[in-house]
């Protein structure tokens, strides 16, 4: 079995930006060993047989021209927009 070693374990939380002490540690180390080992364990499964799929239901993709229509009328939009400015629409700063 593969194991996850308790420094890896800090390393990828440090990587994702995560405070955890050394019990939390310890604690992920046994669980995520325990999820290696149950995916480890569908490689002991044989698909010689089975054809490699994508997805388990058979999908096509159902597409339509893009073709360009007329919108609504500029003041049809802007009627019901809080705060608007020379026929573009204000919305608060986000970045700063």
């Amino acid at each position: 079995m593969s194991r996850i070693s308790k420094d890896e374990v800090l390393h990828v939380a440090h990587l994702a930006r995560l405070e955890i002490n050394d019990e939390q540690a310890e604690f992920f180390t046994d669980q995520i060993g325990r999820v290696i080992k149950m995916a480890e364990e569908l490689n002991e499964l044989d698909t010689a047989n089975i054809d490699p799929t994508s997805h388990v239901f058979t999908q096509k993709n159902v597409m339509r021209e893009d073709v360009a229509e007329k919108g609504l009328p500029l003041e049809e939009v802007l009627k019901n927009v809080p705060n608007h400015q020379d026929g573009q629409i204000k919305v608060p700063t986000i970045l700063e």
